[in-house]
Order: structure tokens, then sequence, then C-alpha cells
């Protein structure tokens, strides 16, 4: 410890943002390394539980990732009514897999993670989080470039949901105006694309740069939040864009819906659903 970095050795410090920053206690590492793409890092903590890093920011933790998870999956499956193909770039914990999975009425999930280290680590050290996705016949796992993937594939999907890290280092071209345009041929009619857009008051220019290339493509766009604990900041918010009329879904449709699926959650509901799409000022403002 030292005047210049007042945090022990054993304590993992996340400082994505220039005036900010957040720790977690680190009671028991089992892996620290470089990959060929970013550091990664698996540790226990008592509050969150074990915890993965990738360059030093937290990306899930056994604790809360189900807020991620579930606000990314089940707000457009639901809404959307009728999804037989999803389609997830990046997401190699597998917790957005498990989530996806949870419908029966999914044919169809391919994840695409560039990474194949971080798949394995968290099957490894995180298998709660994947709980057993990655079995699952319906899951296709594809080693390689979401980018390149989307722009030279011709399958398409009712869902896309990209599971990014920050727009830096290998995220940083899941946030361009070209993989966008990729994305939205890549969406069957009707079909809904959303998006991780980091917290906007810290990260507002993060969520106006995807919401500005989203007015450009698509009919209806916007987008909506939750609030995750290690997600420091505030809300996260979520990317919503598409050319259909799912945001329109009433709550007796998605109350129905989501009883027919018989899935257990934690935090999405019919309601919180709705009203996530409820958005304060300072996030209206950024969005345009």
């Amino acid at each position: 410890m030292s005047e210049r970095d007042p945090w022990p050795a054993d304590w993992s410090v996340e400082r994505l943002h220039g005036d900010h920053a957040q720790a977690l206690r680190i009671e028991t590492e089992f892996y620290d390394s470089a990959t060929d793409h970013q550091r990664l890092r698996v540790f226990e903590n008592p509050t969150f539980g074990r915890v993965m890093t990738l360059d030093g920011v937290v990306q899930v933790t056994e604790a809360d990732n189900f807020i991620y998870h579930e606000m990314l999956t089940h707000v457009p499956i639901l809404a959307h009514g009728a999804v037989a193909r999803v389609l997830i770039v990046g997401g190699g914990d597998g917790g957005m897999a498990r989530e996806v999975l949870k419908h029966r009425g999914v044919a169809r999930v391919t994840m695409v993670e560039i990474d194949a280290t971080v798949v394995e680590f968290c099957r490894s050290h995180l298998p709660g989080v994947s709980a057993g996705a990655f079995d699952d016949p319906r899951l296709e796992l594809v080693i390689a470039d979401g980018a390149g993937f989307m722009a030279d594939g011709t399958d398409s999907y009712d869902v896309i949901i990209v599971d990014s890290t920050d727009p830096e280092g290998p995220g940083a071209v899941l946030f361009t105006d070209a993989f966008y345009a990729d994305a939205k041929a890549r969406l069957a009619p009707g079909g809904i694309l959303v998006t991780q857009n980091g917290v906007p008051f810290l990260q507002g220019s993060e969520l106006t740069g995807t919401m500005q290339a989203f007015r450009r493509l698509f009919a209806d766009t916007t987008c909506y939040l939750a609030t995750v604990p290690t997600y420091a900041g505030g809300p996260m918010a979520f990317g919503w864009g598409t050319d259909g009329p799912a945001r329109g879904t009433d709550l007796a449709t998605l109350q129905a819906r989501f009883a027919e699926t018989a899935i257990t959650t934690d935090y999405y509901t019919p309601e919180v659903h709705l009203g996530a799409f409820a958005l304060p000022p300072y996030v209206s403002r950024l969005i345009g």
C-alpha cells in the first residue's frame, strides 16, 4: 500500500472511469493471467461470490449476474413473442445462453465468442453462471470475431444480443455503425437487436453513439434500464432497435407469455419489463 495506490494487494481495483473507481476484496484467487486478447482473473469475494474480471473490469459475478442476463434476454424474447433463433455476440461466461435456453420455444442459439480461454475458465471456475448451458444441444458455440461473423454470415435471427465488453480493445468494433448495420441485416422480419451500453451517468457518450446509429437503421429505437450492483455508477442502459411493434406489447400479453414459460426469475417480471423503458430525463437527453 502506498500514497499513490491506497488499495492493499488483496483488493481488485477497477479504474474504468477517469474520476471513479470501485474495489472488490479478493478472498481467494483462482486464476490471474494474460490471454492472447486480455487479462483474465477469477477470484472469490465474500459478498459477490466468484468474480471474473477482464483487464481489471468486472464482467460477471455469481451473486448479481442474474439482473444483467435476465434483462438482456427475457425483455426482447417476451416482447417479440415468437422467437425461435437467437444470436449472442460475446457472452463467454454462458449466463446469457443460460437465460435464453430457458425458453422452450427457442430452437437454436448461436453464441459467438472471440476468446476460447474465457469460455474454458468460466466453465471451470464459474460453472453456476452457465448452469449447463454449454451442454444444451440447441447451443452452437463459435469461437470467432463477432464483427466478422456478423458481416460474413447469411443466417437470420429473431433476436440478436450483443453482450460485449466496453468499447475498448477487442470490444470496440462491436460499437461501430458498420457492425450495427451488419446486425440489422441479420435480423428476421420483426427481429430485435439489444446491446449493453454501459452506465449512462458515467458513459453517456457510449449510449449516445449507439442510439445515433440505431436511429439511422431502425423504425423503433430506445434504451431500457436495470441496476446491477457491480456495474457501478447508476443503472445500466440496454440499447433497443427493431422495425417491428414488439415494444408496444401490453402488460396482459407479457404476463400471459411469461406465465407460459414457467421460468423462475430473480429480477425480471412483466411489470419490471415495462417500467424499464421509463427513462429519467438525463438518459432521455442522451438518446436524443
